[in-house]
């Protein structure tokens, strides 16, 4: 499915304060209009973003209950207490682990993690967690990325002595727990002033509190920010404000001076310190580590994520890489039986939502097959599967700017359990409600979903030609990063491109195509200006741009370092014959 390339217009307005930036800041109107676009109209809110500094995080006492779990924090620490750290099993709830554990035993020997399985505990607190806890004497739970709608369970705890600090990120139910502390920036009753952090974010929250109210420099927090910047690549929330200047200074720590554990990691995925950038979080050293909560348990990620001995490293490493190796296998498989149910229904074509079942499929999976078929065919989707305890559960994913956590809240009283975001959610139900529940679910995306959420769009910065890509232009775009959701990286077109010398299909199937195009623009030099790019599963456009055929070509610009030259490249979103 091709889709729309949506090209940002400037008002008269933003068009002067685009010429005026440019002047300010003596760069191009081009370079200028990336500033403007993303809400930075003066020379010092700009500097500002592009130079971010820890001075700009919020008090954390800002956030309700702070006040409250700090103090509980300190008690129990005062009072050697035994801590139980416990957190979800995928990449924020295992680094919110990580970073809390790593933080708190250099005040404390009487504390301890623990992460449920996904298979007999399901996603949360869990019964059977607080009976751990209860085993090992301990007097405090802090609960990470998890615990916002575990009403009994704060409740079963409490009635046996065991005090919760809830750090979450999720939608509030109706009732909140009643713990201790209940750390939510998006609790109604909350005006802390960022409400995106995740759930990582909010327990590095009350890190800092508990440093800055036992005057404890916040530097001696640096070295746990590579985590911190994981949950944010992994778990896409925005990269703005608070969740910006954190994944800033976490990416500058990982290439720098990355922690024994997650250079393990990255040795694995191919990667070395000093070029790693949010794609390389999301894509390569994310799915690893979110392949043992899938495959095995998450409880190998905090320990590889914490660990200071180079041989249990390597060894937590290499399960790490194994569960990732099957992971890829039955994502394949799920896959593929997945788009054979939809192509064997014959209304599939019509609906507006995706829901697919199948009670043998690997629910530590299912989520990222979920995302794989919302992008095949652009709508609402839900894979689900069957656990052991008979119950039907799976992972929801959305397309832009649809509310998939309101669809599934619109049947609630067809679900066990529920919770997430807008764009991902999960749930569990009983089998014989799954026949209604797909009716209803189906029935809620066709009357809410608009025209412009049934196609993908391309939101595209400004169209261009080859000449724009300068040096100064890329260093502006470099200095822009961390991209993500909130920043995404700029997106242009170019148009009538052309083939140069070499275009050709790559790949070991010749499914992908490397490019070398020009749009017949001269340089100050009077040569021609080309440039190279990369545009993956697109290999047949090959015969078109040999023959001399023009192209229109949507893209983002990348550095490429092969054999130690470095160079500005393409990487290609979408090719359009004229």
């Amino acid at each position: 499915m091709q889709s729309i390339w949506q090209i940002n217009t400037f008002t008269e307005e933003q068009q002067a304060l685009r010429d005026r930036l440019a002047a300010e800041l003596q760069i191009s109107s081009l370079s200028a209009g990336l500033l403007i676009s993303r809400g930075l109209t003066t020379a010092e809110q700009a500097r500002s973003f592009i130079r971010p500094q820890l001075s700009g995080l919020h008090d954390p006492f800002l956030m309700k209950d702070m006040t409250e779990a700090e103090a509980r924090l300190s008690e129990a620490i005062a009072g050697k207490q035994r801590i139980l750290i416990y957190g979800d099993y995928d990449v924020d709830g295992t680094t919110a682990v990580s970073l809390v554990f790593s933080f708190l035993r250099q005040f404390t020997d009487a504390i301890d993690f623990y992460i449920p399985d996904r298979y007999s505990e399901g996603y949360g607190i869990s019964f059977q967690g607080i009976d751990y806890a209860l085993s090992t004497g301990c007097q405090l739970i802090i609960a990470l990325d998890c615990g916002i709608k575990s009403v009994d369970k704060v409740a079963y705890a409490t009635a046996r002595g065991i005090d919760f600090i809830i750090c979450d990120h999720h939608k509030p139910g109706e009732e909140l727990p009643a713990a201790a502390a209940v750390l939510n920036p998006h609790r109604e009753d909350c005006s802390y002033p960022y409400t995106e952090l995740s759930g990582c974010g909010v327990g590095f929250k009350l890190m800092q509190a508990y440093a800055m109210q036992h005057n404890i420099q916040i530097d001696s927090l640096r070295a746990l920010l590579p985590l911190l910047a994981m949950s944010i690549a992994s778990d896409i929330v925005p990269i703005t404000g608070e969740n910006r200047i954190l994944a800033h200074f976490g990416l500058l720590q990982i290439n720098k001076c990355p922690s024994l554990g997650l250079r393990t990691i990255m040795s694995l995925a191919g990667l070395q310190p000093g070029r790693i950038t949010i794609s390389d979080l999301v894509y390569k050293i994310g799915p690893r580590v979110n392949a043992c909560g899938r495959i095995r348990s998450g409880a190998d990620a905090v320990r590889l994520l914490t660990t200071d001995d180079p041989n249990q490293a390597e060894e937590l490493a290499q399960a790490v890489e194994d569960n990732n190796n099957e992971r890829k296998g039955l994502d394949k498989t799920i896959y593929e039986e997945a788009m054979q149910q939809l192509r064997e229904d014959p209304l599939t074509e019509q609906r507006n939502a995706t829901v697919v079942f199948a009670p043998h499929w690997h629910k530590g999976v299912v989520g990222i097959v979920a995302s794989r078929l919302t992008e095949n065919f652009y709508r609402p989707t839900i894979v689900l599967t069957q656990g052991d305890d008979g119950l039907i559960s799976g992972s929801a994913r959305s397309v832009s700017d649809f509310d998939i956590y309101s669809a599934i809240d619109s049947c609630r009283d067809l679900l066990t359990n529920f919770g997430g975001h807008d764009f991902a959610a999960g749930l569990s139900m009983y089998p014989e409600n799954l026949p209604a529940f797909k009716e209803r679910f189906e029935q809620y995306v066709s009357d809410h979903i608009l025209p412009h959420q049934k196609e993908p769009v391309i939101h595209v910065d400004a169209e261009i030609l080859l000449a724009d890509i300068t040096p100064q232009f890329f260093r502006i775009l470099q200095c822009l990063e961390p991209y993500g959701p909130g920043n995404p990286r700029p997106i242009f077109i170019t148009r009538n491109l052309i083939n140069y010398r070499y275009t050709k299909r790559v790949g070991k199937q010749g499914e992908h195509l490397k490019l070398n195009v020009t749009d017949r623009s001269i340089n100050a030099a009077g040569s021609p200006v080309f440039i190279d790019g990369i545009a993956f599963h697109q290999g047949d456009f090959a015969p078109l741009l040999q023959n001399g055929q023009a192209v229109d070509v949507c893209y983002r610009l990348e550095e490429n370092c092969y054999n130690g030259h470095v160079s500005i490249q393409m990487q290609v979103e979408e090719i359009k014959q004229r």
